[in-house]
């Protein structure tokens, strides 16, 4: 399927349906024989970033942490799916400088939405000031001016999602469909 390793980064709020969608591609890249690995923002930031707090600093280096796993996958063959908020655009450019396969998926969601479907109540907290720092409420996220796939799952279906980020891998030739 894969003739090449790539880097697939899904961006967008907490709750906005990175994982959600990058779950369903990994799945679709496995059952045709690719070598696919996830790298979840939550999963890396309690292994590979330990430690790391929720500064601008520490935020850009958890997300250079996993480009640079993504960019040490994909040269050796590997699908490298990163699905992690990463929230400023000048690290994510960085990243995609230095990888010769990127695609960039914008998980775009209004925050009405994300508050409705929040079962941790995390959107509630930061909107009350109970959590400080928090991405889209008390914290900047910029949005991607150019993302090569922009899905929406306030308006779209994960596997509409996935069909939208499928045909624009088969479009750039990094897969075969």
């Amino acid at each position: 399927m894969t003739h090449k390793g790539f880097t697939l980064w899904f961006t967008g709020l907490s709750g906005s349906g990175k994982s959600t969608v990058a779950n369903i591609i990994e799945k679709r890249l496995r059952d045709g024989g690719a070598k696919v690995e996830v790298l979840d923002g939550d999963i890396v930031r309690t292994n590979l970033s330990k430690g790391l707090g929720f500064s601008k600093e520490d935020r850009d280096t958890n997300i250079r942490r996993i480009g640079f796993v993504c960019n040490l996958l994909s040269r050796n063959g590997v699908v490298a799916i990163s699905a992690a908020i990463s929230p400023y655009k000048d690290v994510r450019d960085e990243i995609r400088a230095q990888a010769e396969h990127f695609v960039e998926v914008f998980a775009d969601c209004d925050l009405d939405t994300l508050v409705a479907r929040d079962v941790k109540g995390l959107y509630k907290k930061a909107l009350s000031g109970e959590i400080k720092n928090f991405t889209g409420v008390s914290d900047p996220y910029e949005a991607p001016e150019n993302a090569e796939v922009t899905v929406n799952s306030a308006s779209e279906s994960p596997e509409e999602s996935a069909e939208k980020v499928w045909s624009a891998l088969i479009e750039r030739g990094l897969i075969q469909s």
